[in-house]
């Protein structure tokens, strides 16, 4: 499969089945908080950067034998709504099976009416907002030069009108960076525009593209939550236990391949033909077992047991 992956075990929506809608990190952004890696092309121009046709035949095939899917998301590795023809490939998902469909995105293409248009069918959009001024927005998330925080946050105020699914609106949290008194204030006064389902509040728990990157402290999370008020949570852990979509055979043939010699999550995701975000949650939940340990050589960090 080159567009579908998983299901994979999500702390926000249960077991999800990714479905990828651009290469390997086409986005609009260059989050210093990224998991996957640094941006390659950035770009905020639309087209169909991945075939339609193509990931809909790959997702029919996978629905036939599918395990647990709590959602299909469109999310992978870079900016979904990105592809032009997203909004097709969500009506064609709808009438093809009743799982409910989340788009994860970045939010800085919201200003488009046809992008609008084109997620009002799915059941959850989950955007995010790290950064209500400018200047932290640049610090964050490096944006393509023509995006402006304010743009988007009336993008998706504008949006959040019209929308009749769930919005849950997350909120990366950047040590020393967007969790400032000022930028909290902004924040909490775009989002109060916004007017989510829910606001999630995340820092970065997985290695991030930029290795000084810092999270914040449980405690410092915990009094963020109490600043937004009820709807706000804190993303909790998935517990994949009793759940077979996580494949034990993928676990040891991880465990086989860093036997070997110290891999990259991109190196176990070339091995053994893994989407680089299923990579991810399986290294994750290795280093909590203790069956293997990370370390960071040249810039690039290195999984071995």
């Amino acid at each position: 499969m080159s567009y579908i992956f998983g299901p994979v075990p999500s702390r926000r929506l249960g077991f999800s089945l990714g479905v990828d809608l651009v290469p390997f990190k086409v986005c609009s952004l260059d989050c210093i908080y990224c998991q996957i890696g640094k941006t390659t092309r950035k770009t905020v121009a639309r087209k169909e950067y991945a075939p339609s046709t193509k990931i809909l035949s790959e997702l029919e095939k996978t629905l036939i034998g599918s395990k647990t899917i709590d959602y299909i998301t469109l999310s992978g590795s870079g900016e979904p709504t990105l592809n032009s023809k997203i909004g097709e490939i969500i009506r064609k998902i709808k009438k093809m099976t009743t799982i409910p469909v989340a788009v994860l995105t970045n939010a800085t293409l919201l200003s488009d009416d046809a992008l609008k248009k084109d997620l009002l069918p799915a059941d959850l959009v989950v955007p995010s907002l790290d950064g209500a001024t400018q200047d932290v927005f640049e610090k964050v998330n490096r944006p393509c030069a023509s995006l402006k925080t304010e743009k988007i946050i009336r993008g998706m105020i504008d949006f959040s009108k019209v929308y009749k699914g769930e919005i849950w609106l997350e909120i990366m949290l950047v040590k020393g960076i967007n969790e400032t008194e000022s930028e909290l204030n902004a924040l909490k006064s775009a989002v109060e525009q916004i007017n989510p389902d829910k606001i999630q509040l995340n820092t970065p728990v997985r290695p991030p593209c930029e290795l000084w990157v810092e999270t914040l402290s449980a405690s410092k999370l915990i009094k963020v939550k109490k600043f937004f008020g009820n709807k706000c949570e804190i993303i909790a852990k998935f517990d994949r236990k009793g759940h077979k979509a996580y494949l034990k055979d993928v676990e040891d043939e991880i465990l086989t391949l860093i036997n070997r010699r110290p891999v990259t999550s991109k190196d176990i995701s070339s091995s053994l033909c893994l989407h680089i975000n299923e990579v991810i949650k399986y290294v994750e939940d290795l280093e909590k077992q203790k069956k293997i340990s990370s370390k960071i050589y040249q810039g690039k960090r290195y999984f071995q047991r």
